[in-house]
């Protein structure tokens, strides 16, 4: 079954995603929009956009139909430790130096926000790294908060389970630490260990709410290859909230193909995709 979708329908569509998730499609991506959407109208047995928009819209009282849509337009590409110079910068510029205010201060509190978190290798990396890195790491009250807008990436996320191929690059002592190698059906599978995945709090979050649903300030913040979909607009509005929420001296970690130039913002440049607050 192929259905086409035309100017008007693509037009709709384009203004409910921005409307709703920030993400702006361009005219070039309506092929793209069409075989994401695809999926979605062979579920509801729909046979035509324009019913699938009405549906979305109109008939769907729950909502549940607007998230799984927003699910099938985001895209997850993600592995484990990911433009690799960030988890460098980490271990050996930011870390020493938050924890020696810590431990000045007598605090042993670290919150961390992974925005746009998809299956969950970005927070995950980052738990590894502060393992690695911190003694005693049970003393420590460390929440890292992972969040997307996918929930069909968080349920992933939360299992912490990977197939081998997508565990490749991990050094091995790493695997060895931090890893449950799976048995039975999962014998080709790994799932990070317990202590590691309590320290994470998966939860659906749309970056483009006017506020978010927490108070507290984090040390750093990940935000990578997510504001690439956003106009210049929302991009601004999201650095700001980006910036109040994070502590002073804080870092903010943006994606290999991001830049903050052209936006409103007051974070001080530190080396390309790193600034600080």
């Amino acid at each position: 079954m192929d259905i086409d979708i035309n100017d008007k329908e693509f037009s709709l569509f384009q203004r409910l995603i921005y409307n709703e998730s920030g993400i702006n499609l361009t005219p070039a991506k309506k092929e793209l929009l069409k075989s994401r959407l695809m999926k979605r109208l062979r579920e509801r047995s729909l046979a035509s956009f324009k019913e699938y928009y009405k549906y979305v819209t109109e008939e769907d009282a729950t909502g549940e139909e607007l998230v799984s849509m927003l699910d099938c337009i985001s895209t997850n590409l993600t592995e484990f430790f990911r433009e690799a110079a960030h988890f460098d910068f980490l271990t050996e510029k930011v870390l020493p130096a938050l924890l020696e205010n810590k431990r000045k201060k007598r605090e042993k509190k670290i919150r961390i926000w992974c925005a746009g978190c998809s299956t969950g290798e970005e927070p995950y990396s980052i738990s590894m790294i502060l393992a690695e890195c911190i003694e005693h790491l049970s003393e420590w009250d460390i929440k890292i908060l992972a969040t997307d807008l996918s929930t069909r990436v968080l349920k992933k996320a939360m299992e912490g389970i990977y197939p081998k191929d997508r565990i490749r690059g991990i050094p091995l002592h790493m695997l060895n630490a931090y890893f449950e190698k799976g048995e039975y059906n999962l014998r080709n599978h790994y799932q990070l260990k317990d202590f590691l995945r309590n320290m994470i709090v998966f939860r659906r979050l749309n970056l483009t709410d006017q506020t978010f649903p927490f108070k507290g300030q984090f040390d750093f913040i990940f935000c990578r290859n997510v504001m690439i979909y956003f106009d210049k607009q929302t991009q601004s509005e999201l650095v700001a909230k980006f910036y109040k929420h994070l502590a002073p001296d804080g870092y903010f970690f943006i994606g290999h193909s991001e830049s903050l130039a052209g936006t409103d913002t007051r974070f001080r440049y530190v080396r390309p995709t790193i600034y600080q607050k």
